[in-house]
């Protein structure tokens, strides 16, 4: 039987790069989903906490967006169209612009950039430095917001930045995040002291980028004062205010973008992960009308827009964002998910609630823990990761349609597995 598993999984090591990741924690060969479950080959089940790193918020294979994408491609619909006219993109614009940009009092236009949210991020960034004829952009610590060299340059992680073996990654000024120098310490008082410094040494920004939770960063969230604080700023310097709704958007924080609470107006929103609602690639950029100064094909992408996740992200928003009852069930699922993360929290000295809406986790001070907690949950048939500067956080990414039951099933799973791994290491400790 090892020898037959040994032989089943060779072609991955034998052939696929080491970049790989997840698949080296979770290491089961998946055949099959449906909504929050997986299943493997053999048929074991799994909750999945995962969700394709916030990009299946629906769920695995929504029947609704399955029967339209397969009726799409039964009737030789658009599979590939560039930035062609089409039915399904005129179609997806359409839902977007009646359910999720007016009801909001936003004018933005839609990009279409390449299939990844790095893509978005780099756009965005691009057309900020073509309006204000400015260089530099400011980030923050412990934002992440992709792995191509400009958008990586705008990351803090240094992992992942060393990933650009020794390539320029310039023009970015890193500020502190929200809470970032510790408690007491305002932040924002520090970045506009640097910023109207002339002697600082830091040139006048083009943009400032940020993302309102940060997900790979440990799941921290920005609090309205402070978003409303960088958004004054931003005016104030003649700078575009860019948000990274890519991880935290599309319903995760409980609202369909993240910032909606906070009452402020971006000049640009990135959108990817869970855009298409299916799990396609699709990535967009909002920008607003007065910023759209492209020319023709003066950014563009062989892949810019998927018309397979036009479909799909079309009976996504018709089909969730139509009425408020969505956000009220994320309302009540985020209650319950903070009530029962806390009761995981307890179970480990020190531990505490990380983020908000769906998008919680628990700091349990330690990366090794939190590691061996979401090994012990994998055992026991959850899927669910970490993140943070030290990867300490367990993070929980269910699906936003995840039945009470399941979910409830889920968190069971993660309590029994934090409680074994935490009792195993008082006992070593002894």
């Amino acid at each position: 039987m090892a020898d037959d598993m040994a032989q089943n999984f060779s072609i991955y090591t034998r052939r696929e790069s080491e970049a790989r990741s997840y698949c080296r924690a979770m290491n089961a060969e998946f055949a099959q989903a449906r909504g929050s479950e997986v299943f493997d080959k053999d048929g074991t089940r799994y909750i999945d906490f995962l969700a394709g790193c916030s990009s299946l918020n629906y769920g695995h294979n929504d029947p609704d967006m399955k029967v339209a994408l397969l009726d799409h491609i039964a009737g030789d619909g658009i599979a590939h169209g560039l930035d062609f006219h089409s039915e399904a993109k005129g179609a997806f614009l359409k839902a977007y612009e009646e359910k999720i940009l007016a009801p909001r009092g936003m004018d933005h236009k839609i990009m279409m950039t390449g299939p990844t949210g790095t893509n978005a991020v780099e756009a965005a960034i691009k057309l900020a430095r073509k309006v204000t004829g400015r260089r530099n952009v400011i980030a923050f610590t412990n934002g992440f917001h992709g792995m191509t060299m400009g958008a990586l340059a705008l990351t803090g992680n240094a992992s992942k930045r060393g990933g650009a073996g020794g390539g320029m990654l310039g023009d970015v000024t890193h500020m502190p995040f929200e809470g970032a120098l510790g408690e007491g310490i305002d932040t924002l008082a520090v970045i506009e002291e640097m910023l109207t410094n002339p002697s600082s040494g830091i040139d006048a920004p083009a943009a400032f980028i940020f993302e309102p939770i940060q997900g790979e960063g440990g799941l921290n969230p920005a609090s309205d004062a402070w978003m409303q604080g960088v958004e004054k700023l931003a005016r104030k310097l003649g700078a575009l205010l860019i948000i990274d709704d890519i991880q935290a958007g599309c319903g995760r924080s409980g609202r369909y973008f993240s910032f909606e609470q906070a009452g402020i107006k971006p000049d640009m929103i990135t959108q990817a992960k869970s855009l298409s609602g299916f799990g396609l690639p699709f990535a967009a950029l909002l920008i607003k009308p007065e910023h759209d100064v492209w020319k023709p094909a003066e950014h563009n992408g062989t892949f810019r827009g998927n018309t397979h996740a036009f479909v799909t992200a079309r009976v996504a928003i018709e089909k969730f964002w139509s009425e408020d009852a969505f956000e009220k069930e994320l309302a009540e699922k985020s209650a319950a998910l903070t009530e029962a993360l806390q009761k995981v929290a307890d179970l480990v000295d020190g531990a505490t609630l990380k983020g908000r809406g769906l998008m919680q986790g628990v700091d349990v001070g330690s990366g090794e823990l939190a590691a061996a907690i979401c090994a012990r949950a994998y055992e026991l048939g959850l899927l669910i990761e970490t993140s943070g500067a030290h990867d300490e956080v367990v993070k929980v990414l269910a699906p936003l349609t995840t039945p009470v039951e399941i979910m409830e099933e889920g968190l069971g799973i993660l309590m029994r597995a934090t409680s074994e791994i935490t009792a195993n290491v008082q006992i070593a400790a002894e």
